[in-house]
């Protein structure tokens, strides 16, 4: 399925009444099941794997992964806020993974698979930073999850999207996104 453009989704719907709405970016690991998580969360219109965090311009998923880039695999989430708020998206992310690894996210390791929240705007800067605040409380060992402002989302390559729900039996779907989804009480696509 072809995704629709962020800009036509937004036209379409404010031209049919809906709320203008926001995006969040956050990266927990890899990309697939980061999606598939935040698909399943009330409010959530659109979810887009894709890189930022680095330098690099038009990063490719062999570049990014191979560690050349400085970016993370990321997924740019598009809500309705009237539904959910930022906040919420950001106090779930805490429950996705191991935010005190700083090798990554289990089982995936390295800095393209690090724990990062990319904020839009200074409100979502000072929101992000007061979850964490509370995210710290509940961990023995220190939050290591960066909070820097997005400079540049490039979506990942069409194969990335819906990765989940088009390849259920791709094996680390079934050994790896599955238990994620399993654990956090979602729906397997």
């Amino acid at each position: 399925m072809k995704r629709i453009p962020q800009i036509l989704l937004t036209l379409i719907l404010s031209t049919a009444g809906f709320a203008a709405t926001e995006k969040a970016t956050v990266g927990a690991g890899c990309f697939w099941c980061v999606e598939a998580v935040y698909e399943q969360l009330p409010g959530v219109l659109d979810v887009v794997s894709g890189y930022a965090g680095g330098p690099e311009k038009n990063p490719t998923y062999e570049q990014v992964s191979a560690g050349r880039t400085g970016h993370a695999e990321v997924v740019q989430i598009t809500f309705d806020p009237e539904k959910t708020s930022y906040r919420d998206l950001i106090d779930y992310f805490w429950k996705t993974h191991d935010v005190t690894d700083p090798r990554g996210v289990w089982p995936d390791f390295g800095p393209h698979y690090r724990s990062i929240i990319l904020v839009h705007n200074d409100e979502q800067l000072e929101e992000a930073h007061a979850s964490r605040g509370v995210a710290r409380e509940n961990h023995e060992r220190p939050v290591i999850t960066e909070i820097v402002k997005l400079k540049k989302f490039y979506p990942a390559e069409d194969y990335h999207q819906d990765y989940v729900r088009l390849n259920p039996r791709n094996s680390y779907v079934r050994n790896i996104a599955y238990k994620k989804l399993d654990k956090l009480g979602l729906k397997r696509p």
